[in-house]
């Protein structure tokens, strides 16, 4: 029985420089560090992509899916990169070795190739297989002249049809269109993301959080689930109505190129009635601080409103914290208010732990185990750096 094609989104996540750096430095230490950073790559990556195979300095994933959230791809490949570049920085600190492979460690980088496409996913001795015209595009477009003819050392470089798949705008995002032409495949029309602006605006910008300490109200609930699925039941418009059923409709306004996040506000309907979520802060998957603006009779309340995905061995822990407002008429109506508010959150957490629970066992029947990663040695040169922990 032949197998069909899927729908599928292919991202390589490539570590840059590698080759050059193997060439110069010592071969064991080499290896530990490699192994250290696929695995914080493939960390970062998951549950929202699968492993497809460990190929060298890189890695194969894909997600099955006829559409791309734009947001969702965007904001995976950012936290995987800052969560590269943080990786990067600790395993140099960690380590006092002084050999080539330790002290040049910051010479290494990371980039991306996204696309979207069709293949067959087969099982080839046991493991699964993705087979097919759109698998060898996506590697080939590892191969490359960004750096060249765009000047960008880091980068995302996706398709024009997996642009095509989502639903964001690639210059409205400041993105770089780009061509790459291959022998009997023609000419592959893509969108460069600069990955080293993107690190450089997030490590200046300003952070917005509502601590306990500051919280008038807070509304915490356990997970099974990684930050990763938590974090999309709660911030995706679409979910928010499957588990908030009071939430009538969310329209996102203020979007730039399409993409949810900072500057960007929900407007949550309550029939009649709008909550507005100015956001503020937007880290995925750590928390997104917003301002909620609750209209009443007496004029709005604003109040600072932050979201925290606090991971741990067995699932993720979300915290829902509501700061005190700032005006004598705006806490006494908040005083009323938050009660009621508080009470209607609880009231909808059995059905989102009901959906976080449905959608990770819909994610764990929908493929074959991915490749185990291999770790540094227990005896090497980052035996003094805490190891990853792999939520889900």
């Amino acid at each position: 029985m032949l197998l069909a094609a899927q729908p599928t989104c292919f991202l390589i996540a490539d570590i840059s420089g590698y080759t050059g750096y193997l060439a110069d430095v010592e071969l064991d230490h080499a290896q530990d560090i490699l192994a250290d950073l696929i695995g914080a790559v493939v960390t970062a990556l998951r549950p929202n992509f699968r492993l497809a195979k460990l190929e060298g300095d890189a890695a194969f994933t894909f997600a099955t899916a006829d559409k791309v959230d734009g947001s969702m791809l965007l904001d995976t490949i950012e936290r995987c990169y800052f969560g590269f570049r943080r990786r990067r920085r600790d395993v140099r600190q960690a380590t006092s070795c002084e050999c080539n492979a330790c002290v040049q460690i910051p010479d290494l980088d990371l980039k991306f190739v996204v696309h979207h496409g069709a293949a067959i996913h087969q099982k080839v001795a046991g493991r699964q297989e993705l087979v097919g015209s759109d698998v060898i595009v996506a590697h080939r477009l590892l191969k490359n002249e960004v750096v060249e003819k765009l000047g960008i050392n880091a980068y995302a470089l996706i398709s024009q049809k997996c642009i095509d798949a989502t639903d964001i705008d690639p210059a409205a995002l400041g993105m770089r269109r780009h061509t790459e032409t291959y022998d009997r495949i023609g000419d592959v029309p893509a969108w460069a993301h600069d990955l080293e602006r993107r690190w450089q605006e997030e490590e200046a910008r300003g952070r917005a959080f509502v601590s306990p300490e500051e919280s008038i109200l807070i509304v915490s609930v356990p997970t099974n689930v990684p930050p990763q699925v938590a974090w999309e039941f709660v911030t995706m418009p679409g979910q928010r109505m499957t588990w908030q059923p009071w939430v009538t409709e969310v329209a996102v306004k203020g979007t730039t190129g399409g993409r949810r996040g900072l500057g960007s506000a929900n407007h949550c309907m309550h029939g009649k009635d709008a909550v507005i979520e100015e956001i503020l802060d937007w880290r995925p998957y750590d928390y997104v601080t917003d301002r909620t603006v609750l209209a009443t009779p007496s004029g709005p309340v604003r109040v600072l409103h932050t979201v925290e995905f606090e991971p741990g061995e067995a699932g993720t822990a979300i915290h829902f914290r509501y700061g005190a407002a700032k005006t004598r008429r705006e806490k006494a109506l908040m005083d009323v208010i938050a009660p009621a508010y508080g009470q209607a959150l609880r009231s909808g957490l059995p059905s989102l732990i009901a959906q976080l629970d449905a959608a990770l066992a819909a994610r764990d029947a929908d493929g074959d185990p991915e490749p185990e990663l291999i770790g540094p040695r227990p005896d090497g040169p980052l035996s003094g750096l805490q190891p990853l922990v792999i939520v889900g």
